[in-house]
């Protein structure tokens, strides 16, 4: 029994879900346009404002594919209705960010600037050099650019310079100790 898979997903009023035979889903809403297409054992329907989710077998990996399906489709809905978005935070003597056009301009103590596009379902803000917004109605989009971003620089343990999550918290070391 998949707990997850078995809950109907509810629509919004401002969005519009369909399934076509295929198993395409396609959802529509006021932050964008979201595709995606369930798996084989896998099938979906929409009636009255819900969205269920049923699996053809009871393998253990269609059951796994039902709740992950469900969730997928849960998370195109938010994602058209609502948007998702994630924060990182640039600490560092000289590190700071700008929004050029399509790149972000990162400054990160190398010797040369790193210039990053920006996809073009994204949108990227920056506050007071080193407070980077990310926004977008597709999450999984949205959480690898905050990734590819925080590669450029990780945070390290002993100063805690680099791009980090907000909130995140750093396991910090100790230096080497002079006797």
């Amino acid at each position: 029994m998949s707990r997850i898979g078995n809950k109907p997903v509810d629509i919004p009023d401002k969005v519009k879900v369909n399934i076509d035979n295929d198993g395409g889903v396609s959802v529509e809403g006021p932050k964008g346009k979201l595709n995606w297409k369930l798996p084989r054992q896998i099938t979906g329907s929409v009636k009255d404002n819900h969205v269920s989710i049923a699996r053809g077998a009871e393998t253990r990996s269609v059951k796994a594919l039902h709740g992950l399906s469900r969730a997928l489709v849960h998370n195109m809905v938010v994602g058209v209705s609502e948007g998702f978005t994630k924060q990182l935070e640039i600490e560092g003597v000289g590190f700071k960010a700008a929004v050029q056009g399509t790149n972000l301009n990162l400054s990160l103590g190398f010797s040369h600037p790193i210039l990053f596009p920006i996809p073009k379902d994204i949108k990227i803000t920056v506050a007071d050099q080193t407070k980077i917004t990310i926004q977008g109605a597709d999450k999984k989009v949205v959480g690898q650019v905050a990734a590819d971003i925080r590669r450029y620089y990780p945070p390290e343990p002993y100063k805690g310079k680099g791009v980090r999550y907000a909130g995140e918290q750093i396991r910090r070391k100790e230096g080497k100790t002079v006797q």
